[in-house]
């Protein structure tokens, strides 16, 4: 395929926000799948819940103002109407099987192992006594409800918050006919309550907060009779919009915005599916939403808050086996001479993250330690990462961190741990106007003897102790002089001014990345055509970026042979004649998030792998401060690949097709072939015996 050749029709790319709808249906069928443990059944139910809100939130809200503005959407060109159409059915499908799950599967059979979440139809005498004793003492007197009237217009409603809809009848004390209120759950009160084993005689027995509020709420309009109460939820629109180019001050910009933001314009509406149209219909209209917006729903509006249940119920019978994470190969009194001696690569969450912890800690108590830099995404609460930089600090080492303000949903959290850092001396810096700092990395230098010596931690994940124990994420950690200096070099051009810096090793968004990534690509193409041997394989999160994928097809039609493995929203059609043939995608969904990026150019026998903090989105390469980083010790290139690409492409277990048409088969082991799971592999690999 020559660069003269047209490019390919918008019909030959699949449509993001559909792609990544349907990464929702792969975790759902984790909860169906009857060979793991109940309770984990129900945490993979509650997560495509979770991931279908965050969903609206975004994506879906993200097409809504594609409409509003005319905009096609990329790489597929198709019109936002029809794709806001097309998310409102498959959506509309998926909470159907969410909901057909929970109650005719999960929750009949946690019942019978003894966990029980039960309806107001199922309560006991005693149970009904206990939590109508509940509701008075601690639910009742925190809510306000709110009559509709001309004097009480419809309240504003929270983003996500629970609600319930009321229908009265008689008169006030004031001689007003009854009519409809709102009661709103404060966000303070529990979704799920726990019901004391003395009352129910059983040790797991809870009860929505949804539940209590619709059985009780007539205590709140006393002399009023209750025709009905409903529950209903409102997702709204949770992007920020802050003008960078416009604002003096982007952190006190941010706080104005997200006390805004859950009040943004509305794209979905839940809502009991008994409710009265009447109440439906001024329900959508206060919202400013379509009926395709509307979600009746057979149950909870909030289901995805039964994910408490599984921390509350003390039953490791019922969850995955614990395990002991391993460790790095490194001295933990001295891991600076285990990283002189060679790199140190850490897989997550196989892999304990405490050794990325030891290095920082050794550094900030070091006294020949002279400056710590590092950047900051998502960190997590209480977090040791924060606690090591401030101690850096005052023992008077110069420590630079760019924390990334507007890390989605982590706004908030990254506001209050900048202000910590800059309390302790720590020069914090908000990274570059219009580009997010993705990238994760820290750089130490240290004197030893009469030079300054630089060490680096590269990662695919962020700085976040909790998820390095749930997502698959790579860690390099290495005093290579080339990896050090661009690294150092990175820093430099987030704090300071100047020109693009030319770098040794490392690829970056958004100056050199996704043309590196393209030359590669090209590389492979021309080395199939030469005759030679050509190979792609790539691990990522989502792709979508049109000039990648135009190269990724070109290379096909070239013969090279392309296997990417890509867990959520993929826009490149495999296997299309003519055109995909050597494509092969494959998803996999586990019991731990797959979170790392890997890409492996097989080079006619020379392999170059490279892990990094960039999927290949339009986003990631072209907007955001990205890194992409070699492992260069044989050793450890020929680990990755086998740990991070080789294992998932056996993968017979918990692997995915994705066919050309968008649909995704799962995978299942040939005739004869023993199932291979490579989660499970690699747990027993990497993983200490407990």
């Amino acid at each position: 395929m020559t660069d003269s050749t047209p490019l390919p029709a918008p019909e030959l790319f699949l449509n993001r926000e559909l792609s990544q709808l349907e990464f929702n249906f792969r975790v759902l069928a984790q909860a169906r799948d009857e060979g793991i443990p109940l309770l984990e059944r129900l945490k993979y139910l509650c997560i495509s819940c979770t991931n279908l809100d965050e969903f609206f939130e975004i994506r879906a809200a993200t097409v809504k103002t594609a409409m509003q503005y005319k905009a096609p959407l990329l790489p597929d060109n198709m019109d936002p109407q029809l794709a806001l159409e097309k998310i409102y059915a498959l959506s509309n499908r998926l909470v159907q099987e969410q909901y057909a799950l929970w109650n005719d599967v999960l929750r009949p059979e946690l019942a019978q192992a003894g966990v029980r979440i039960s309806k107001q139809d199922t309560w006991s005498p005693a149970q009904k006594r206990w939590l109508h004793n509940y509701f008075r003492n601690e639910i009742l007197p925190v809510l306000s409800p709110l009559a509709l009237d001309p004097a009480h217009p419809f309240p504003q409603i929270l983003n996500k918050s629970l609600n319930v809809a009321v229908i009265l009848q008689g008169k006030d004390a004031f001689g007003r006919h009854g009519g409809i209120a709102i009661v709103r759950a404060p966000r303070s009160l529990p979704r799920i309550i726990q019901i004391p084993e003395s009352v129910s005689g059983g040790k797991d027995d809870y009860v929505f907060l949804s539940a209590i509020l619709t059985e009780f709420v007539g205590d709140l309009f006393p002399g009023m009779k209750v025709k009905g109460a409903w529950q209903f939820r409102v997702t709204r629109n949770s992007e920020l919009f802050v003008d960078e180019e416009e604002v003096e001050n982007l952190a006190s910009a941010l706080k104005d915005e997200l006390h805004a933001r859950g009040y943004n314009p509305a794209v979905r509406l839940e809502i009991a599916k008994d409710c009265p149209d009447r109440i439906v219909e001024i329900l959508l209209e206060n919202f400013n939403l379509s009926e395709k917006a509307l979600f009746r729903i057979n149950g909870p509006v909030n289901l995805n808050r039964v994910a408490q249940v599984y921390d509350m119920a003390k039953r490791p019978d019922l969850k995955f086996p614990n395990f002991k994470q391993g460790k790095a190969e490194m001295d933990e009194e001295d891991p600076f001479g285990s990283i002189r001696e060679g790199d140190i690569l850490v897989h997550h969450p196989y892999q304990s993250f405490n050794a990325v912890l030891d290095v920082l800690q050794h550094a900030a108590n070091d006294p020949h330690v002279l400056a710590i830099k590092q950047t900051l995404y998502r960190t997590g609460r209480d977090s040791k990462i924060i606690e090591h930089l401030i101690t850096a600090a005052h023992n008077g080492k110069d420590v630079s961190v760019v924390v990334e303000l507007r890390a989605r949903f982590d706004e908030e959290a990254n506001l209050s741990l900048a202000n910590r850092l800059q309390e302790a001396g720590v020069q914090v810096i908000y990274g570059v106007v219009g580009f997010k700092t993705h990238a994760k990395m820290m750089l130490i230098v240290r004197r030893e003897g009469k030079v300054l010596r630089r060490y680096a931690h590269l990662g695919t994940g962020n700085y976040h102790a909790g998820t390095a124990k749930v997502y698959t994420d790579i860690g390099l950690l290495t005093c290579h002089p080339g990896i050090t200096q661009d690294v150092h070099s990175i820093f430099q051009q987030l704090s300071g001014l100047g020109k693009t810096i030319k770098l040794k090793h490392l690829l970056t968004s958004p100056f050199t990345l996704h043309a590196g990534l393209l030359k590669k690509i090209q590389r492979e193409a021309k080395l199939a055509r030469e005759g030679k041997k050509a190979h792609i394989i790539a691990k990522m999160n989502a792709i979508n970026e049109p000039d990648v994928i135009k190269a990724l097809y070109a290379a096909s039609q070239d013969g090279v042979r392309i296997e990417l493995i890509v867990r959520g929203a993929c826009c490149l059609r495999p296997g299309v004649p003519g055109l995909s043939e050597n494509i092969t995608v494959r998803a996999l969904v586990g019991r731990f998030l797959e979170h790392s990026r890997v890409y492996w150019f097989g080079n006619n026998g020379k392999s170059e792998i490279y892990c990094s903090s960039a999927d290949w989105l339009e986003r990631n390469l072209l907007r955001r401060v990205e890194t992409c980083f070699p492992v260069l010790e044989p050793e450890l290139a020929a680990r990755v690949f086998k740990e991070e690409l080789e294992y998932y492409l056996r993968d017979n277990a918990q692997a995915w097709r994705l066919l050309s048409d968008g649909s995704y088969e799962k995978i299942a082991p040939a005739d004869g072939e023993a199932p291979f799971s490579a989660q499970a592999h690699l747990l027993a690999k990497l993983c200490r015996k407990r």
